[in-house]
């Protein structure tokens, strides 16, 4: 569910502040296609009040009702979402192309491919695991208020207390979609429920004017000029011990009891219709329609390919690779010169040399880019109560009225997991010119519907921050050949992910197998691999779309180098790529060939 809202509410800006169709409209088929997008996220997006906090355009015209509420996560929620859908899907089936300009039969062409999704979401919508983890209400919802819920005026203050007030049936709707769940038997695997009890129980052990909803709170408050905090702060801490703990130990109650019902079989094929629902996974992830094993075997060649090209450069300083790569690997990694001291001003420099790397890139990319973000982005580190599930790094999309810029968030709980040689490819992947780039261009682009500008296609918009990585390589930006190393490893990170993910999920491997063979292959620190795999376990496919985005934009890119020649202009691709926010990737070849038709003529 959480997918299908985020491609419907980017349009709310232009919609709610342009007027941009007519009142019948609302209910009749508009007469332009546009109109239509604009309505039916309108629709999506006036339902979501936490989405709408994220997209802070309604308070800059005085309207901040919404940030006193919470989504409703319920499951005729959902109900309600799929049955939107599919009205709409009627509607646009009633635009004839050939009425269409060439932009409007292009967003056509995306609705068409992301509705086409919808019946495969109504089938497996209980298919996943919605508290886990790495992300659900338990930990997402400290995360929002932490990190999107503004506190500006005491207006935003007293909202912040109507949130905490209002968890408790927030979480009695999660509840109620993971009892459906149960009753299905689609159960997540022990670890799962252990990890989310540790969590939870964390969390809740917590005295309340320690935790994390009320020192937010207390900060951004103080910061309210001439305002008062006494009371609120007062309020706040009486909700969190009325209202929020009790809703936590709801969900820690019912774990508690799930856990003796679960096992440790961790892929989707134990599930009823498993095999269906991974083989959808895959078709929304990647965009293709390559089989498990198709893409298993893709994994298992470029792994070798890339060891290799790992082994010839340790070779070349110094390193006995006769062992092979595992040995070569942990013995580069075992030299205490590529770590940061294990310390807060360790961490804290580590966070300082990340934002000089992008600022370096960001200035040193010449020619390469004509599109370029409006907004810069900063680097911070993943919140310590989260931190030790979190995954290695994540990027958060700039505010779209600008007030936020992108940010960058880095792990820093194993220090060992952040060597200086990975540091550089990992900002270049989330950050400059990665996700940054490719997010924030496609919220700023004029003169197309706003959804296009969100469109969640998962190989696409990782692909490209993977080919990022790759671009910087190229532009001179790793030198050194172990920053080399650091990108050559990223890169069979995602390949091992190919391996990982299809074995887990279609060849039956358990939870050790997978962290056996990723260490193996990888170099990765444990701590870090562990909870890779953890992730893949309970986001099936989605770990296979880095790698083959990647391929495909290396494809299209050396299809046009070809054709082209001479002509061939670096940033004229890239243009190409960026200016029509994210699609699937046989909608991007099909641009690029028009790319490559319109300059050989």
């Amino acid at each position: 569910m959480k997918i299908l809202k985020f491609i419907a509410y980017g349009l709310l800006s232009i919609i709610i502040l342009g007027g941009s169709f007519a009142a019948h409209e609302w209910y009749a088929k508009p007469f332009f296609i546009n109109n239509f997008f604009n309505r039916e996220i309108l629709k999506q997006a006036l339902k979501s009040p936490e989405m709408l906090s994220q997209l802070h355009m309604l308070e800059n015209i005085g309207i901040r009702g919404h940030n006193s509420k919470l989504d409703d996560d319920s499951i005729a929620a959902g109900d309600a979402m799929i049955a939107d859908l599919k009205a709409a899907k009627a509607v646009l089936d009633d635009y004839a192309v050939e009425d269409l300009s060439e932009a409007e039969q292009l967003s056509k062409a995306i609705a068409d491919y992301l509705f086409a999704s919808v019946d495969d979401f109504e089938r497996y919508r209980f298919h996943n695991y919605p508290v886990n983890q790495l992300f659900g209400a338990q930990n997402g919802y400290p995360s929002f208020m932490e990190s999107t819920h503004e506190i500006k005026i005491a207006e935003d203050a007293e909202n912040y207390i109507s949130r905490l007030s209002a968890v408790g049936k927030k979480f009695d709707q999660v509840l109620e979609g993971l009892k459906e769940r149960e009753n299905r038997n689609i159960l997540p695997p022990r670890f799962v429920v252990d990890r989310v009890l540790e969590e939870m129980n964390n969390f809740v052990g917590t005295a309340p004017k320690e935790n994390i909803l009320y020192t937010n709170l207390e900060k951004k408050s103080a910061e309210i000029e001439g305002y008062d905090n006494s009371q609120v702060l007062s309020d706040a801490e009486k909700a969190i011990q009325a209202d929020v703990y009790p809703a936590y130990q709801k969900l820690i109650d019912y774990f508690t009891a799930l856990r003796d019902k679960t096992t440790e079989d961790d892929g989707f094929w134990k599930l009823p219709e498993g095999e269906g629902a991974y083989k959808a996974a895959l078709r929304l992830f990647t965009t293709t329609d390559l089989t498990a094993d198709e893409i298993h075997n893709i994994g298992l060649s470029e792994v070798a390919r890339i060891q290799a090209e790992i082994l010839a450069i340790l070779a070349g300083e110094g390193y006995d690779v006769s062992a092979g790569f595992s040995t070569a690997i942990d013995e580069m990694a075992s030299k205490e010169e590529f770590y940061y001291p294990d310390t807060d001003e360790g961490r804290e420099q580590i966070i300082a040399d990340y934002q000089v790397i992008l600022n370096e890139i960001d200035k040193g990319l010449g020619q390469a880019f004509s599109l370029r973000p409006d907004t810069g982005v900063e680097v911070k580190r993943i919140p310590a109560f989260k931190e030790k599930t979190a995954p290695g790094a994540y990027y958060q999309p700039p505010a779209i009225d600008g007030s936020r810029p992108g940010q960058f968030f880095a792990n820093l709980y194993d220090i060992k997991a952040t060597p200086k040689y990975s540091m550089r490819t990992l900002a270049y992947h989330e950050g400059i010119p990665g996700h940054h780039f490719q997010v924030a261009i496609a919220m700023q682009l004029e003169g197309m519907p706003l959804f296009r500008r969100f469109s969640p296609f998962t190989a696409y918009v990782e692909g490209w921050a993977l080919y990022a990585e790759q671009v910087a390589w190229e532009m001179g930006f790793q030198k050194d050949p172990f920053d080399n190393i650091g990108r050559l490893q990223a890169e069979l990170f995602r390949a091992v992910r190919l391996v990982v993910d299809t074995g887990i999920h279609a060849k039956r491997w358990t939870r050790q197998e997978a962290i056996d063979y990723m260490i193996a292959n990888t170099g990765m620190a444990e701590s870090d691999v562990v909870s890779e795999i953890e992730r893949y376990i309970v986001m099936p496919g989605q770990a296979t779309s880095y790698k083959i985005g990647m391929m495909k934009i290396l494809e299209l890119r050396e299809k046009a180098k070809t054709a082209l020649g001479d002509k061939f202009n670096l940033s004229d691709f890239h243009d190409v790529v960026l200016k029509n926010g994210a699609v699937p990737l046989d909608i991007l070849e099909q641009l690029v060939d028009e790319y490559i038709q319109g300059n050989q003529a």
